[in-house]
């Protein structure tokens, strides 16, 4: 990875500048960004606009990155616009290489060719979803006409800074001149910097828990009943088919984004066509269910903060008499800190755990995220290791069924590309992929 932005505007500018065909709803946060670009782009389309949506990473085929009208981009089109753009490509890299540059990385390629495609088509607008941080991410050569935080924790830490308002200032570079700032609620010190950027470039901003958010919630079949609180009306009484109460404040952060964007905020919306956008909102991979007798849940969660609204969310929703917890994490991540939330989160409830790792290079190997287990308070006897996924899921229905109990429950999680493969092995990678 490389912080810089020089070769994104020079592809841009050989290819006619496709960053600037089409509206753009940017989004960053540590947290709940796929989630979110998926309730405003499924919003988007309950009101008839044509979609794209840029979101990372992929759970099973590359393609589900770039999506249009909330179906991955078909392979034929991904292809002949890549075959297409290929050569400029290649330019760029001939003059990167010339100046002892590296030459465009895997990402970057990915949003040059998202933004191409979605030029291609053409949208009438773009939900972007940030790979890291903000002031220098591949996707901000875009402008974004609405700029969308949400919750911001303490992760990448390396790269961004050790502290949420110093991850903040990363974030807070996709705000523009003259955009409208929608941001969830912050820990003070992003808070800050949020709304000093906001002003800085004579942004309009608005906060959850101040101009709008989550004014009720009720645990319903499938997910949630929730009334939200928007920027410019009240929306009673619609169902959201996710769990958990962060699910519902991601659903506040894009209904005002979606207002901000049809109407400037200040513009009630259609009260049914909220319920629909909101109704068909999808989002793989989050406290999804892929089974049943023993329920199988996968969740990506990847940093201590997502595993404990997850663990929030997951006890809310289920009644588990038990939960075997299957874990696999990249080596970037704060291991230790994984297996802490979730000791602290799910207690007794989850005494058995089986480590593992995905076919990722960067996994951590199953065995060294046992000694970290056994070391923070898991007794060795409950402390499993099976270095592959097929292997981990297997033993962890067989301990949830143990004793004929009908009631145990399965939770796979720590890394996207364990959530990914567990999709794959459990026969759930495709039904509109991104849907």
């Amino acid at each position: 990875m490389e912080p810089r932005l020089a070769p994104l505007f020079r592809a841009m500018d050989i290819l006619g500048e496709p960053n600037k065909a089409f509206p753009i709803i940017h989004i960053t946060g540590t947290n709940g960004k796929t989630s979110t670009a998926r309730m405003i782009e499924s919003g988007l389309l309950a009101h008839g606009l044509r979609t794209g949506r840029y979101t990372s990473p992929h759970l099973s085929r590359v393609t589900e990155r770039i999506s249009i009208d909330g179906a991955p981009v078909p392979d034929g089109t991904f292809v002949r616009i890549w075959d297409e753009i290929r050569p400029y490509l290649q330019m760029v890299d001939a003059e990167l290489e010339s100046a002892g540059e590296q030459r465009l990385t895997y990402f970057e390629c990915l949003t040059i060719l998202a933004y191409a495609i979605f030029a291609d088509e053409p949208v009438d607008v773009a939900v972007l979803e940030v790979g890291l941080g903000g002031i220098t991410d591949a996707t901000n050569v875009g402008d974004g006409q609405v700029a969308v935080l949400t919750p911001i924790s303490l992760d990448h830490t390396e790269l961004l800074g050790e502290t949420t308002g110093l991850i903040a200032e990363e974030k807070a570079g996709i705000i523009k001149e003259g955009a409208f700032v929608v941001s969830a609620v912050q820990p003070v010190d992003a808070a800050q910097v949020i709304l000093d950027r906001a002003r800085e470039m004579h942004a309009a901003f608005r906060f959850e828990g101040v101009e709008f958010g989550v004014e009720s919630r009720t645990i319903a079949v499938g997910g949630q009943m929730v009334t939200l609180q928007g920027l410019a009306g009240r929306y009673p009484d619609i169902l959201l088919p996710l769990h958990g109460a962060h699910q519902a404040g991601n659903a506040a952060v894009a209904l005002a984004a979606l207002e901000a964007f049809l109407g400037g905020g200040e513009k009630e919306l259609n009260l049914e066509l909220v319920r629909e956008g909101f109704g068909n909102a999808t989002s793989p991979g989050r406290l999804e269910v892929l089974r049943t007798s023993p329920t199988i849940v996968v969740d990506a969660a990847h940093n201590p903060a997502g595993i404990a609204v997850s663990a929030t969310a997951l006890q809310e929703a289920f009644a588990f008499s038990k939960l075997v917890v299957v874990l696999g994490v990249l080596q970037e991540k704060d291991a230790e800190d994984i297996l802490r939330t979730l000791k602290e989160s799910y207690g007794d409830e989850a005494a058995e755990i089986c480590l593992t790792q995905s076919s990722s290079p960067r996994a951590i190997p199953a065995a060294e995220l046992a000694e970290m287990a056994v070391d923070l308070g898991w007794n060795e006897e409950d402390v499993h290791i099976a270095e592959k996924l097929d292997d981990a899921i297997e033993w962890a229905v067989e301990r949830a069924e143990s004793n004929n109990d009908l009631a145990g429950g399965v939770l796979i999680t720590g890394s996207i590309t364990v959530v990914g493969e567990a999709r794959i092995l459990l026969g759930r990678p495709g039904e509109r992929e991104g849907a």
